[in-house]
Order: structure tokens, then sequence, then C-alpha cells
């Protein structure tokens, strides 16, 4: 697999870092869980994540699997001693505290690179290690609220106010960025023998998502009318439409075939012209048309009159019917590992070295004591660290 040979030490919680280490994980890299014993990954709790399948958190099992847990308290000296030696032998590190906590621990970029000048050490945090809001206490909401996204997030129906995005979309998109800075750190290591720090934040992975969102931002010094833009209600093509039983279907591409597609399926040639042009007043008339048109009938009888026809749309499906769809199964996005217990798969999809994902969950520090027999420490430190084994 790509990342045979590859140690990543993750010291990040819920789902930023833990994401980004089980896809490196999937793919081969040996991931090592650095937990508090005190106070463990919180995703494994079924009072914050009730929803279980085989006796552990959905969340837990979706982000922890093929990873080993060793249990150190870092403001303890045989703690820090016993990172110190992990370090001295890993490629990748992780954590995701506040800005500042990291080296207030003794284990900054400076004294990391000091320990093993070839490690690759990533910080994820809501705002940044610098700047005037790197200090703030923010989650995913709070950092897409920041970022203007979720000004722009509500039904195009109406005005209403901002709704909540369903994924947790700073969260994965600093993922990702998180796992792709480090990849391309590791790459470059072969060159130069020098790893490198690399500084994510949750808000700017958003921020640097919005390409498509900011002309008016860039070309016009303004925010947008959301009904004079494609991409937030103001294009026909590019809409949500409701269906006389109260679902939903999505038209999601404006070429110049898929409007011809459409409008003269529905016998109404003469919003083709309007519609291929841009988004705004222009479109409001079509709007009104698909909107009563669309209420005519059920999204099961749409559905038969899409069914070949070359326009870019889909059902607007529930989460439990787009995890059930065959697509998704056939791609391996959801599978079960022997004892039924459902997994999302990886997106990364190899021709010659496909991931192997290890479905196994470690307790905490279950890898404690054997990950501990590699390590440069004293017999005591090693004592002082497996009695605070939970």
């Amino acid at each position: 697999m790509k990342l045979d040979g590859i140690t990543v030490l993750d010291l990040s919680l819920f789902l930023p870092g833990p994401a980004a280490t089980q896809l490196m994980a999937d793919h081969g890299a040996r991931v090592i869980k650095v937990e508090n014993p005190r106070a463990p990954e919180p995703t494994r709790s079924a009072t914050a994540f009730p929803w279980q399948q085989g006796g552990e958190t959905v969340m837990f099992r979706n982000t922890q699997r093929g990873k080993e847990s060793i249990a150190l308290d870092l403001k303890s000296e045989s703690g820090k001693a016993a990172l110190r030696a992990l370090i001295k032998s890993a490629d990748v590190l992780v954590e995701a505290f506040r800005p500042g906590v990291i080296s207030r621990l003794g284990f900054g970029p400076d004294a990391v690179h000091a320990l093993n000048p070839r490690m690759v050490m990533c910080s994820i945090s809501a705002f940044g290690q610098s700047g005037p809001w790197r200090d703030k206490p923010a989650h995913d909401t709070a950092t897409v609220a920041a970022s203007g996204v979720l000004s722009l997030t509500r039904s195009p129906e109406d005005d209403s106010g901002p709704a909540i995005i369903g994924v947790a979309i700073s969260d994965m998109l600093s993922s990702w960025s998180a796992l792709s800075g480090i990849l391309m750190a590791l790459f470059r290591r072969e060159t130069t023998g020098e790893g490198d720090y690399l500084d994510v934040s949750m808000h700017e992975a958003v921020l640097a998502a919005s390409p498509n969102i900011l002309g008016p931002v860039f070309a016009g010094d303004q925010a947008p009318n959301r009904f004079h833009e494609r991409t937030h209600g103001g294009g026909a093509m590019l809409n949500i439409y409701r269906t006389s039983d109260d679902r939903f279907l999505a038209l999601g591409g404006g070429e110049h075939k898929f409007v011809t597609a459409l409008f003269e399926g529905l016998a109404h040639p003469e919003f083709i012209e309007a519609v291929t042009g841009p988004a705004g007043t222009a479109h409001e008339p079509a709007i009104r048309f698909l909107r009563n048109t669309f209420k005519t009938q059920t999204l099961a009888q749409w559905e038969r009159w899409f069914e070949g026809r070359d326009i870019c749309w889909s059902p607007v499906l529930d989460l439990k019917e787009a995890w059930s769809a065959d697509h998704v199964r056939e791609r391996a996005m959801r599978w079960q590992d022997g004892a039924g217990n459902d997994h999302i798969g990886t997106p990364l999809k190899f021709a010659r070295e496909p991931a192997d994902i290890d479905p196994r969950l470690a307790p905490v520090g279950a890898n404690t004591a054997q990950i501990l027999t590699d390590l440069d420490l004293t017999q005591a430190q090693r004592r002082e660290i497996l009695e605070l084994l939970p």
C-alpha cells in the first residue's frame, strides 16, 4: 500500500485530525493514537455520541479504525519521555490542541524538529496558529460562519435565515487539507531529507473552497445578492424544487444542452435563451414556471420523466436513502466488517495498491505496554505510565 513504512502519531481528537490519519491507516500507515488516560478520545463516549453499533459509537468506528492506542499523560515526565521517544522514530505527528498548548507541553515545532529533523508535524486549529482570531474557541459551525459561507446556506424558495450545513464542512475540508499537506511534505522529504511544519486552519480550508462564489466580493467589493447568483438560488438550472408529495429534486447543471433538454422536454422552449444566460432577474420567470410544474407530480413520477433525458439532476435523498443506494455499496463506500458493523469506505481508490481497511478498534491504551517495550525508557517510567492505564 502507498503508505507502508510510515508511522503517524495522532494526538488529535474528534474529526479533522482523526479523519486524516484514518485515511492514512487505510492505505498502510501505522497510526498510533496518543490518548490521555484520564480524558481519552471523546467520540468513544456513548453519552455524547449515542448511536452505537457493535458496542462502539458509529462516530468512533468511522474515524479511529485500524489505529493503535497508547495512553500517555503528557503533563507527566514519564509521558513526555515516551512521546519524545516516539517522535524520534516516527514520520508524522498530527495535533489539534488550541494554539500554544503543544508548545507549552514541550512539543512545539522547533522542539519536534530538534528531536527528529525528518518529522512532518501538522497542527489543525480553528483559525490557525497566528492572527487576531488565533485564540478564539470554535468548532465547525462557528468557523463556517466566519468564512461567509453560512450566510449563503439557506432555502432558495425564500429569504429565511442561514441554515446549519448538513456535514461538518470545515472539519472535513481541513482534514483533507492536512492530508494533502502531509503527503506533500513527505514527498519533499525524499529530496531534502528534512520534514516540515504545517499549520492548517479549519476557517481557511473553507475560505479556500470558495473560488466559485467570490466574483461579487473580489470584482465588485460587495456581498453577493443570493438571488442573482447561479449557485445560491438565482439560477433556474442550479436550484431545488418541491414535488407534489413534498419531496424535492435538484437541478445541478446549467450548460446549454441541459437547458435545451429540460425546456424542450417540458414543451416550453421560450425559456431556453434566458436560462442559458447569466443568473438573476432573467431566470425568475423560468424558476416560477419550474416550481409550479414540479409541484404537479410526485418525485417518483419525475424520476420516470427524467429517465433517459440528458439533464443534470438528482432526487434529494435523505441520508438513509443515500447510504442504501446500490451505487454506494457497489463502490464500497458502505461496507460491513465480519461482525456486521457498517463502515465508511475510502474515497481514494488506487488501481495497483488499493486500501486494505483494518476495522479493528483499540480500547484506550490497548497497545501501551507493547509500544513501551520498543522505547528508550527506564523501568520506572514504564511502570508510571502503565499504572495510569484505565
